[in-house]
This record gives C-alpha cells, structure tokens and sequence, in this order.
C-alpha cells in the first residue's frame, strides 16, 4: 500500500486544451496562479495559454519535456518532498499520455507523494467519441515507429486486437501509416482520421482503410488521430486450413519471408501462430504426395 507522507507537497496534473482555449477547465487557471512550481512541456506555449486566460503564474517555472525528462525528475521530487505543489502541463492534453510525466508520477509514487490531477481535454477520447467506432472497449497505441519495417512489425502484432484502436501520427507520416493499416488490416476495415480536433478546421474523415489511405496520399496536415475499428470477433472461427494457408501464400507472393506472413495471418485471425504453422506445413507435404492436393505450398 502506498503511503502518503503529510510533511510532502503535492504533484498535479493538469489537462490542457487540445485547440480551443475555452476548454480549459476552470481548475487549471488556479492552479497555474497557485503552484509553487510549474513544470511545462514548453515553457513559451505555457505563456500563451496563461495569457489566452488572463492569468499569470506565481511559481516558478521550469521546462520538463523529453530531452531533459531525466535529469529535471530529482529536482522536482526534492521539491516535492520539501512540501512545495508542483503543477505539470504538457502542450495539450494530459501528461503522461504520449507526453512527458510518467517518470515524475512514478518518483513520486515511490516518494510516498501525493498526486493528483485536474482533468481537461483527451485528443484520445474525444477522437474515439467522434469517430463512430465501437467504443465500450479500447486501447491506445500511441505513435507508430517511423521506419516502415518495424510499423509494419508493430502493426502485425496487433492485427488480432478486437478493441478499437487509438493511434497518434504525424501529417507527413499519415500516407504511410494508413498504407500499412490497410495491408496488414485489411483496406475494408472501417477507422477514422480525426484532424485539428477542436480547432477551427477540425475535420473527421471516416471510410474503410484504403479509401482513407488514398485520400491521404495528397498529403494532410495538423494533429492527427486515428482510430481504427478492431478484428472482427468471429474470424478466427471462420478460417478454415485451407483460408489460412491461402493468406500465407498471398503474403508470400508479395514479399515477405515465410515466417513473417505466419505469425501476420495468425495475429490477423486471432489464433496461435503454431496453428498457422502446423497448416502450411500439412499443405506442403500434401503437395509432395500427389497432383491431386497441388493447392499446398511449394
């Protein structure tokens, strides 16, 4: 059980707007006057928002973003421990979420300190509320590898989720990205690009994977978040030996090793890649018995 030390301060955090100033909730404009310490992701969109709300900070302020993440943790937990109320924002959103604050929420933790949040804005939630996915269950993936091999890899090990799935991208990225989805997905499963949420030029686009991986091609720009309907609950079932062997072979012919479109179909179908194995090799020792089982592969 954790325990809270009275003599300690407090460690907040604080949700941001995602666009629109006005979602700030009224919390976050007393708590910026109020804190000791305010850690901020950018110390000068920290400036621009205290002004947008007409306030101004009383604290001290101190950078924490990911390059300095590390160094900065031991100085705000001493702080913390001396009693002092530290407020952490990020540019937008929640920290900790695809942000910086894990590392601080953890030292905290085990510091015996209190922490606690002011809640604001989601680009996951809201994102996953317009997208009209299912969303009685999800889960978040946050940003992809850059490198196209390991999205692809990345990708594969969750084509068998059956919740919906959150993903952030960047704009110059998203072409690829919805590329990849729609071949390691399939290009009819349903998702949702969600662009400059609560911004002037907010758009949702919703489609099937390629259509949208199409209409992305020309290029698209602002945050982006993209949601993505999960693997259809049946389809494991549905998938006889002889369907999962086809998708190996499909998979092969375009390129990729052997091993690699195994574990691809397996993850797709929701099954053990032993199965997916266990079946390509059935159909390749059919094949060397007669011309009669010539459907294995070679």
């Amino acid at each position: 059980m954790d325990v809270v030390t009275e003599t300690t301060g407090t460690l907040v955090l604080a949700g941001t707007p995602i666009g629109d100033v006005a979602d700030a909730p009224p919390r976050l404009a007393t708590e910026l006057e109020t804190a000791d310490v305010v850690a901020a992701e950018d110390t000068r969109r920290l400036r621009r928002l205290t002004q947008a709300l007409g306030i101004h900070t009383t604290g001290r302020v101190v950078s924490y973003f990911e390059g300095n993440e590390s160094a900065r943790t031991p100085e705000l937990v001493e702080a913390l421990t001396g009693g002092a109320r530290v407020l952490l924002v990020t540019d937008a959103g929640m920290p900790s979420v695809s942000d910086p604050g894990y590392r601080l929420v953890a030292a905290a933790v085990e510091q015996g300190i209190k922490v606690t949040a002011v809640p604001g804005p989601s680009a996951v939630l809201t994102a996953l509320a317009l997208s009209g996915l299912p969303v009685d269950r999800f889960c978040f993936e946050g940003f992809l590898p850059r490198k196209g091999g390991e999205r692809l890899g990345k990708l594969r090990e969750v084509a068998g989720e059956r919740r919906t799935m959150v993903f952030f991208e960047a704009p110059h990225r998203l072409d690829d990205t919805l590329a990849a989805m729609a071949e390691v997905f399939g290009a009819d499963r349903r998702a949702a690009v969600c662009r400059e949420l609560t911004k002037t030029y907010e758009e949702v686009k919703r489609g099937p994977l390629g259509e949208l991986a199409a209409w992305a091609a020309s290029g698209v720009r602002g945050e982006i978040t993209v949601v993505v309907e999960g693997a259809a609950d049946s389809g494991a079932e549905e998938l006889d030996a002889g369907e999962l062997v086809r998708r190996v072979q499909v998979r092969e012919e375009a390129g990729e090793r052997r091993k690699e479109a195994i574990a691809a179909v397996a993850a797709a179908a929701g099954l053990p890649k032993r199965d997916v194995f266990d079946a390509v090799v059935a159909a390749k020792n059919a094949a060397r018995t007669g011309p009669s089982e010539g459907k294995g592969l070679s």
